[in-house]
């Protein structure tokens, strides 16, 4: 029997669609992940650009023990917009406590014998003390090549007394000339944060993919169904682009919200890009439309292939943290793009991303990697769980 003369196949995705939507929990979870993930992604991008700007903004504070010895050095600091502080005499302990407060970026003690030394041509001793565990590793390198570049100078002025050119400790010049754009150079550490937008998919569509095959078994209203005029293949078909539509809508209002929070951030601030406009997005997204076929048909076809409706949420949860893996790897490991990339789910919508929010000009086979495998790869599992769906074991649960 066919409705309105709409094949089979469509009157049970329309059905299955639309209970889904009258589910609460299917809709929390859809607001939840579309609006609160690019948030969590947002701030912690906003949070890296604070840290990365804070030393233009607010200066370094240093304490300096001793520094009356050295005042070409203070000086020196002061120029470089380091504020000098003088806590006075302090013992190691003292040093540890004021460090805790995180006040000061470091405490920056000279000898005693700091001006004795320095007078006879000798190495003069002056420590630097820090909290690794402060988060301002940045504001200390900038001390330390502070210290590096006072040293060279006082060097080179020794030198040029004695009558020896300074050139002569620099035999090399080296010339650098970065020819990356600003997305280029910084693909590696944003890649990562772009990957994570794409594993939602494998939540968006999962209550819909499992309520409507294991939990219809247990609830045995799957026997209805099969009982009506229509073959298994349509069945699953049905069940497989509802869950697959859910997980396309959720990931295009996902990255829309992304694109919106990402283009308002200025990420120049910590070299990274996004140069994305609504056109090339709209492609991104429509590209990434076979990852939601791939994701809801293997979904399905999990679930109908597990015993019992928690073995099926099991399961899902495996299949969602698979593809963490290539994404955490790949940076981990500093792999360039290479062509394979592309056929790899998620990975490939990944890299794609990655290449397209920075300019970067792709041919046309990471397109039809990224579309075909997984549109291969759902054929098989919808191939697969129609075969369950025959199968009489399957639906009396035996």
């Amino acid at each position: 029997m066919r409705v309105k003369n709409l094949p089979l196949w469509i009157v049970v995705m329309t059905k299955e669609f639309t209970e889904a939507l009258r589910d609460k929990r299917t809709l929390g979870m859809l607001l939840m992940l579309t609006l609160v993930y690019p948030a969590v992604i947002g701030l912690i991008l906003h949070n890296m650009i604070d840290r990365g700007t804070r030393t233009g903004k607010a200066g370094i504070a240093l304490a300096v023990i001793g520094g009356a010895q050295a005042p070409t050095l203070l000086a020196q600091l002061r120029e470089k917009s380091v504020k000098v502080v003088d806590p006075g005499p302090l013992d190691e302990a003292d040093i540890q406590a004021l460090l805790r407060e995180k006040k000061v970026v470091g405490v920056l003690r000279l000898d005693p014998e700091f001006g004795h030394y320095y007078a006879e041509v000798r190495p003069a001793p002056l420590a630097l003390w820090f909290d690794s565990s402060a988060g301002s590793r940045e504001q200390r390198l900038e001390v330390e090549s502070i210290l590096r570049d006072y040293a060279n100078g006082v060097a080179g002025a020794r030198l040029e007394a004695h009558g020896v050119s300074p050139a002569v400790l620099s035999p090399l010049r080296l010339e650098r000339y970065d020819t990356a754009g600003g997305g280029a150079g910084s693909s590696g550490r944003i890649g990562t944060m772009l990957g994570m937008f794409f594993v939602p998919v494998f939540l968006f569509g999962l209550s819909m993919a499992i309520d409507s095959t294991a939990g219809e078994r247990e609830r045995r209203s799957l026997e209805v169904l099969m009982a009506q005029p229509m073959r298994a293949r349509e069945l699953v078909v049905g069940k497989w682009l509802a869950a697959s539509a859910l997980a396309a809508i959720g990931l295009a209002l996902e990255l829309s919200v992304a694109h919106a929070i990402l283009s308002a951030l200025p990420l120049e601030e910590i070299g990274l890009s996004w140069r994305l406009g609504l056109p090339m997005l709209a492609v991104v997204i429509a590209a990434a439309l076979p990852l939601c076929l791939f994701v809801g048909a293997l979904q399905v076809a999990m679930a109908m292939n597990s015993k019992t409706f928690k073995e099926a949420q099991a399961s899902a949860t495996l299949v969602t943290v698979l593809p963490m893996v290539p994404l955490l790897a790949i940076p981990m490991l500093d792999l360039s793009t290479q062509p394979w990339m592309y056929a790899v789910p998620v990975l490939s919508n990944q890299t794609m991303l990655q290449s397209v929010a920075s300019h970067q000009a792709l041919g046309a086979l990471p397109w039809v990697l990224t579309c075909a495998v997984p549109l291969l790869l759902a054929w098989a599992a919808v191939a697969f769980a129609a075969r369950r769906m025959r199968s009489e074991q399957y639906v009396m649960g035996i």
